[in-house]
């Protein structure tokens, strides 16, 4: 026969499971994207030149981490990143600028020298869509 004290300890062992598999739940998405982008990590750091098929003129950046190429069109800080896409070759990050808009880039690695670059998104109240290779130049 279970006791008064037995049902109480039992109902307690039972929310505290529930409790931890929640913070679980809410866990595994947060540790499964991680800092990732590591193929950002892979690329040649100097400077890098962006050549925009459509008759863009060439722009010209400086790549310390990779992580510069993400927000080509948004260039402030503060703007919020998910992680869509995470592979060895292939990374697509979906950002967002407060008061800016926002964007989505996917990066394709060739070489450590070289990417194919497509963004898409609002700046400024309007609509971009870019798409361009960026290659390694020289140095910063």
């Amino acid at each position: 026969m279970i006791n008064r004290s037995q049902k109480t300890i039992g109902a307690k062992a039972l929310a505290g499971l529930a409790a931890v598999g929640g913070v679980l739940c809410l866990a595994v998405p947060a540790l499964a994207q991680g800092n990732g982008l590591a193929m950002l990590d892979t690329l040649a750091r100097g400077e890098w030149t962006i050549k925009q098929r459509g008759g863009a003129p060439d722009r010209k950046i400086c790549v310390k981490s990779g992580a510069e190429l993400i927000q080509l069109m948004h260039r402030e800080s503060g703007c919020s990143q998910f992680i869509v896409e995470d592979g060895a070759a292939r990374v697509t990050v979906q950002y967002t600028c407060p008061g800016n808009g926002y964007g989505r880039t996917s990066i394709r690695r060739e070489t450590a020298a070289l990417v194919q670059l497509e963004s898409q998104g609002i700046h400024g109240g309007m609509p971009f869509q870019m798409t361009a290779e960026a290659r390694r130049t020289g140095s910063c």
